[in-house]
């Protein structure tokens, strides 16, 4: 598995497993067009996902593990690292797609599939990783991807993995249905029967890159949370302790300096995830607090005193959260089987 240079941190709490493609980075690979034109772009032309490259740092700052997994293919390595230093994004670990090596063995069915890719080196990776918190169970992870593939479904699947509630035969029967080759099934067996069993999986964040409904991710259970900006994510991951207040600031702050949103449109992003039964408690008081240490250090602050404001004097109904439900893990491996299911851009 592919490394950056940086040492791991010992005896983390957060691992940040991230995908790249549409959720940092705003790429097509839909046609042959899009990934030529992908591969030979420079670095300093690619564009990143509003706010994304700024809550990778608060999550870097706060202390987590970030492993990059893209489906992004290997040669496009140091392109990519150029990318995310332009964009001062540090991270631990970053593992791309063989898909060269796929194209000379003719396993074309894996240059579009996630589950044969993602799975196994999500898996592998958690057998690597899971000592160096205190213990397995303490060291927690967020996943985010995006809607334009599979994310939610495989991202799912690793969660009830690594916590035991899939064993090996579903596992197995999971692989099979999916049409996964038997090196990568093999690899994902394998790291199972290395994993101390433990509720890791605490956030799956999937980014609405295609705009389909949030509704659709319903069947994933409230531990999957949609999500059409990073100030929504920011506010999730605040929620659950992982980001600080100040790092919520920082995020919008990208996003108005850098993106033009204002004041209304960050305070009807918070609107909007409330109204899903995605926020309970209310994020205005520790904003408000950190607001009067930023004086002078933000250029964007009558925006973010503004947008606080907002969510102070306003109060919306919070919608009803997402039931638990279970998962039918088989199914769904023939649905996403070798890509098939792969969203294109204008998909309903």
């Amino acid at each position: 598995m592919e490394r950056a240079a940086e040492t791991a941190e010992t005896k983390i709490r957060l691992v940040a497993r991230w995908d790249l493609d549409k959720t940092y980075l705003r790429t097509e690979f839909d046609t042959v067009r899009d990934l030529v034109r992908t591969a030979v772009e420079r670095p300093d032309r690619k564009r990143s996902v509003p706010g994304a490259a700024a809550l990778l740092r608060e999550l870097k700052r706060a202390g987590a593990r970030v492993h990059i997994l893209s489906g992004s293919p290997r040669q496009m390595r140091g392109r990519l690292e150029e990318k995310l230093a332009i964009d001062r994004v540090r991270y631990d670990e970053l593992t791309l797609k063989p898909n060269l090596s796929n194209a000379l063995r003719l396993r074309f069915r894996a240059m579009r599939d996630q589950l044969g890719y993602k799975l196994p080196s999500l898996l592998a990776a958690r057998a690597r990783d899971q000592h160096l918190g205190r213990s397995p169970g303490e060291l927690a992870e967020i996943l985010v991807g995006d809607d334009a593939e599979a994310d939610a479904f495989v991202y799912s699947l690793y969660a009830d993995v690594c916590a035991g509630r899939v064993e090996h035969a579903l596992l197995t029967r999971v692989l099979e249905k999916g049409r996964v080759y038997s090196d990568q099934a093999e690899l994902a067996l394998s790291s199972q029967r290395q994993l101390v069993p433990a509720t890791t999986v605490s956030r799956i964040l999937i980014h609405l890159d295609r705009q389909t409904p949030p509704s659709r991710f319903h069947e994933f259970g409230p531990r999957v949370v949609p999500f059409y900006n990073y100030l929504q994510a920011a506010i999730v991951l605040f929620a659950d302790g992982h980001v600080s207040a100040e790092g919520v600031l920082r995020v919008a702050s990208e996003l108005v300096q850098q993106h033009r949103f204002d004041a209304d449109a960050l305070a009807r992003s918070y609107f909007e995830l409330v109204r899903r039964g995605h926020v309970v408690k209310s994020p205005v008081e520790p904003l408000r607090r950190v607001l009067g240490e930023l004086e002078g250090r933000l250029p964007t602050l009558n925006e973010l005193t503004a947008m606080v404001d907002q969510l102070g004097r306003r109060e919306v109904e919070p919608g009803a959260p997402v039931d638990e439900r279970p998962i039918d893990y088989v199914a769904l491996s023939e649905i996403h089987r070798g890509g098939k299911n792969r969203r294109r851009p204008g998909a309903r």
